[in-house]
């Protein structure tokens, strides 16, 4: 092939005969982002400042916690996996015409996206019993939910992310009624297409936990979308694919992750690929605690 310039989602790719790709991704103004100062590190997730003010760049670590931080481990390749598979659902909101603060993954555990003022409110929507609402309600895991529950968690790690509820978050003056609206129907429209985008591949979305935050007037849905944030379990035996592995000990961690990837990979729909899959690599929001409880 002679030499050339290919774009693709915004992506510069220099095509020269027997030499390898070169990538260099864009912002959304058509320059490069280039990584600044460190912003915010979370449990498994660093934040950093761009060249754009309106920019971030997330890089997806390898780190795994659990129980507010009493546990811990390393698990190589982790980041990568959760990048990838935030970058292939944030798509899928997208494609149904939800914003999210992803613009494109920038490499194998990095991300660009939008900077945002995080809301401090966690929104938890629930399909099937799992976790802390079996022990709280006394009902089987697994059971299903006739509708979605939708619970809150007032994003505080001193305090342990402690569930609240309407009058909590009015005492707290964490958001208006108006803006706690929003941030429920979003959540709702969410899971219902994720519920579906994970069925097409042999995976049931038990739950998932899902942060909002400000774009100037825009309310996007932030963070990340990830086994470390879900409950996914396979549709057919009800193996747990998530987090819930590194959590109860229930087999390797990494593994659980690499088929979830690999499922949602094989029923991408055509044209469907998430922004920046292919390419080569650098690093949007503040990190999730410990994720789903």
């Amino acid at each position: 092939m002679s030499g050339g310039i290919l774009v693709i989602w915004g992506c510069l790719y220099g095509l020269q005969a027997n030499d390898p790709v070169r990538v260099r991704c864009l912002g959304v103004n058509g320059a490069a982002p280039v990584r600044g100062e460190l912003l915010y590190r979370g449990k498994a997730k660093s934040v950093y400042a761009t060249d754009q003010p309106d920019l971030v760049i997330i890089h997806f670590r390898d780190d795994a916690t659990a129980f507010d931080g009493r546990k811990r481990a390393e698990i190589p390749g982790k980041g990568a996996i959760n990048n990838r598979i935030s970058a292939l659902l944030f798509a899928e909101l997208a494609r149904s015409g939800i914003a999210t603060h992803f613009i494109r993954q920038l490499g194998p555990d990095t991300t660009l996206a939008r900077a945002v003022r995080i809301i401090p409110l966690e929104v938890v929507v629930r399909n099937k019993v799992a976790g802390s609402l079996a022990r709280r309600l006394g009902l089987p895991e697994g059971q299903p939910l006739a509708r979605p529950v939708l619970e809150h968690y007032y994003k505080r790690d001193d305090l342990g992310d402690p569930l609240v509820n309407r009058d909590h978050i009015r005492a707290l003056d964490i958001a208006p009624d108006e803006v706690v609206d929003r941030m429920e129907a979003l959540a709702r429209a969410a899971n219902a297409v994720l519920v579906q985008r994970l069925a097409r591949a042999g995976l049931e979305l038990v739950d998932m936990k899902l942060e909002f935050g400000w774009a100037g007037e825009a309310l996007l849905v932030a963070d990340e979308i990830s086994p470390d944030t879900t409950r996914v379990w396979d549709a057919a035996t009800g193996a747990r694919l998530d987090k819930d592995r590194f959590r109860r000990d229930l087999g390797p961690v990494l593994e659980g992750y690499q088929e979830i990837l690999r499922r949602l990979e094989a029923s991408e729909p055509a044209g469907g690929q998430a922004p920046g899959a292919n390419d080569g690599g650098a690093e949007a929001d503040r990190d999730q605690g410990d994720g789903l409880t």
